[in-house]
C-alpha cells in the first residue's frame, strides 16, 4: 500500500472528506485553517483562512463549487472552492459542531453547542440562488430547532455530535453524546423518532452514497451498521479501543475503523500499545482481516474515495495519511466461510442422491414395461 504523508496542519486532525468526484480531499484540524489536496498525488492546492477557532466539521457541495466549515468560533463560513474566498459567514450562538449540505445544494443544516443561557440548536439555512452566490446571500436561518436540557429540572446539557440529511432530504438525522439519535422534520422542526445507538457517546456517523446504510462510531469500543430506512440494527464490529470514525466501502463489502487510546494518555503510551492503526472488517461476516499502521496518535477521522482506490486517515498527531490500495487488494475476492461451503456440499450430496433415486425409478419403470410386453406376447400365442 502506497501512502502519502500530508503535512499541512499543526494540530490534531478533526475531519477528512472527499468531494463527490473523489479527485479532491478536504481536511481540517484544530489549527483553524482547512486545506484542500489532490487525492491522486497528495499535492496541496490551497487553504482557507478566516476562522478563529477549531474546525469541527466541513462539507462540500455536489459540484465542488462551495465549501462549508463549522468552527468553535460560533460561525459557519461558505467558501469558493476555486478561489478560496470566503463568500458568507453564518453566525451562531455557540460553537458549531456539524454542518451538512442538502441534496438540493441550496439548503444546509448545522448543529451548535449550548452556550450560557442558550440551548443547543439545529439551524437550517437556505442559500438564495443569485448567480455565483456572492455576498448578497441570506445568512439568517429559515428554521431553528431547540434542543432542551434533560434530566430532573432540566439540569443536564445535551450536546449534538453529528448531523446529516437523510435520503431525498426527508429528515435530519442527529446524534448525541448520550448515545442516542433523533430524526427531525426539516419543515416543522418536530422530532419524528428517537433511538438508542450506543451506551456511550456517538463520535461519528457516516452514510453510504445512496443513504440506505449508515455506520456509527462510539466510545463504547464498538461500531454498528444500521438500515437507514427502517433504523434497524444490522451488524456490530467490536474492538478493544474507542472507535472515533468508521466508513463503508462503496466497491467492496468492507468496513474501515479508526480510533485508539484516548488522546490524554497518548504521551505515556508507545505506538504499538496505543493501537493507532486503521482496521479492516468484512461488512457481512464482522471479521477483522487486516490493518494499516503509521500514525502516532489515535485516528480521529477516516474517509474512503468514492472510486474505491484510496482512503485517507487523520490523527491526533496532526498528519493526514493518504493510502492508495495495491492491485492485490483491488482484485481480491472475499472468501466464503468454510461452514457455508459444507452446507453447500451437503446440498450437492442431496441433489446427487435425488438424481440416483430418479434413475432407480426410471429403471424400475422400464423393467415393468418390458414385463408387460412379454405378457402380451404370451397371450397372443
Amino acid at each position: 500500500m502506497r501512502p502519502f504523508l500530508l503535512q499541512g496542519h499543526e494540530r490534531p486532525i478533526t475531519v477528512v472528506k472527499y468531494n463527490y468526484d473523489g479527485d479532491l480531499l478536504f481536511t481540517a484540524s484544530k489549527d483553524q485553517t482547512p486545506s484542500v489536496w489532490r487525492s491522486e498525488n497528495g499535492e496541496r492546492l490551497g487553504t482557507f483562512h478566516g476562522h478563529k477557532g477549531t474546525i469541527w466539521d466541513l462539507d462540500v457541495d455536489r459540484f465542488t463549487r462551495h465549501l462549508l466549515t463549522a468552527s468553535a468560533d460560533a460561525t459557519v463560513k461558505m467558501w469558493s472552492c476555486q478561489t478560496g474566498e470566503c463568500l458568507e459567514t453564518f453566525s451562531h450562538r455557540g460553537p458549531v459542531r456539524g454542518v451538512h449540505w442538502a441534496e438540493d445544494n441550496r439548503r444546509f443544516a448545522t448543529i451548535s453547542d449550548p452556550f450560557v443561557e442558550h440551548n443547543a440548536k439545529i439551524s437550517i439555512f437556505d442559500i438564495q440562488e443569485d448567480g455565483d452566490r456572492d455576498h448578497h446571500g441570506n445568512n439568517e436561518p429559515i428554521q431553528e430547532i431547540d434542543i432542551p436540557k434533560e434530566g430532573p429540572g432540566g439540569s443536564k446539557r445535551v450536546n449534538a455530535t453529528n448531523i446529516t440529511w437523510t435520503a431525498l432530504d426527508e429528515h435530519l438525522f442527529v446524534t448525541f453524546d448520550n448515545g442516542t439519535a433523533r430524526l427531525y422534520h426539516p419543515e416543522t422542526g418536530e422530532m419524528v423518532e428517537q433511538i438508542t445507538l450506543h451506551e456511550k457517546k456517538v463520535n461519528r456517523v457516516q452514510f453510504n452514497r445512496d443513504k440506505t446504510l449508515f455506520i456509527t462510531s462510539s466510545a463504547d469500543f464498538t461500531s454498528k451498521l444500521y438500515d437507514a430506512v427502517h433504523l434497524e440494527h444490522l451488524k456490530t464490529y467490536k474492538t478493544d479501543r474507542p472507535v472515533n470514525d468508521a466508513v463503508i466501502s462503496e466497491h467492496k463489502d468492507h468496513i474501515l475503523l479508526g480510533g485508539g487510546q484516548e488522546a490524554m494518555s497518548v504521551t505515556t503510551t508507545a505506538g504499538k500499545v496505543g493501537k493507532f492503526e486503521t482496521r479492516f472488517f468484512h461488512l457481512v461476516y464482522q471479521e477483522e482481516f487486516g490493518s494499516v499502521k503509521g500514525h502516532f496518535g489515535p485516528i480521529n477521522a477516516l474517509a474512503i474515495n468514492p472510486n474505491g482506490r484510496n482512503y485517507a486517515s487523520g490523527a491526533e498527531d496532526g498528519y493526514v495519511r493518504l493510502h492508495h490500495f495495491d492491485k492485490s487488494y483491488l482484485d481480491m475476492k472475499d472468501p466464503v466461510p468454510e461452514e457455508d461451503e459444507e452446507v453447500f456440499g451437503d446440498d450437492d450430496d442431496d441433489v446427487g442422491n435425488d438424481d440416483d433415486d430418479v434413475d432407480d425409478d426410471v429403471a424400475a419403470g422400464a423393467a415393468a414395461y418390458e414385463d408387460n410386453d412379454a405378457d402380451a406376447e404370451e397371450s397372443k400365442q
